[in-house]
């Protein structure tokens, strides 16, 4: 079988994605040992990057030059909204905190980077420049889903178990599936110049995936700026 587009940038990313499962915060979720302060943190602030995200998957279905890629990109809008976002209401609840609070969270500087990096690619780019961008998202928390999964106790914990299972789930892995084979589809013969731009998407995406942990787990906002 001959390498998918994706299989290349799994080849170049797996190292970064090694260093997900290492970090304090993620290992954290795995172990039921991190903080619950670190977590609501990081709620509201992936929270209000989904509402971003989901930005994104309704711009790749406006650039769609055909319905079955519309339709791709529209199921994952309804699949973010609807499945992935309902796990930080149901965590938010366990807060106090209300819907309303959860959508009027402030970004911290990691998330307004990363998201607005992602809607430039897309809003500058084509459809595949769209596709790429949602990938790392989508594939590396299945990917740490997956691998947490199989941590003694991470799927029965009482507070992270949830979160475990759901990004271990079949529903999140054919979501995160999907945005593969779409990914893949779309790049069929492109020229390698163009590849070469889609994979630094990713590269950076998947970079910025890592610094959204640290922000998570410094519990940072705009250090050094206070007003």
């Amino acid at each position: 079988m001959s390498q998918t587009f994706c299989d290349r940038l799994f080849t170049h990313v797996e190292p970064l994605w090694q260093r997900y499962l290492e970090h304090p915060f993620v290992k954290g979720i795995g172990l039921g040992t991190l903080d619950q302060a670190k977590f609501r943190h990081y709620m509201c602030q992936d929270y209000y990057y989904l509402i971003e995200y989901s930005r994104l998957f309704a711009l790749g279905a406006a650039k769609a030059d055909n319905l079955e890629t519309m339709t791709l990109f529209g199921n994952l809008l309804s699949g973010t909204m609807n499945f992935e976002m309902d796990l930080h209401r149901q965590y938010a609840a366990q807060f106090g905190i209300t819907a309303e609070a959860l959508e009027n969270t402030k970004p911290a500087a990691v998330t307004t980077a990363y998201t607005s990096y992602m809607l430039q690619e897309a809003y500058r780019g084509n459809v595949e420049h769209t596709a790429v961008a949602v990938l790392a998202c989508a594939w590396s928390y299945n990917y740490i889903g997956k691998i947490l999964a199989t941590w003694n106790g991470a799927l029965e914990h009482p507070f992270y178990g949830n979160w475990v299972q759901t990004y271990s789930s079949q529903e999140f892995t054919d979501l995160a599936e999907t945005c593969i084979q779409l990914v893949n589809r779309l790049t069929e013969g492109l020229p390698e110049r163009k590849l070469q731009e889609l994979e630094e998407i990713f590269l950076n995406t998947s970079r910025f995936e890592y610094q959204f942990w640290d922000m998570a787990d410094n519990q940072s906002m705009w250090d050094g700026i206070n007003n």
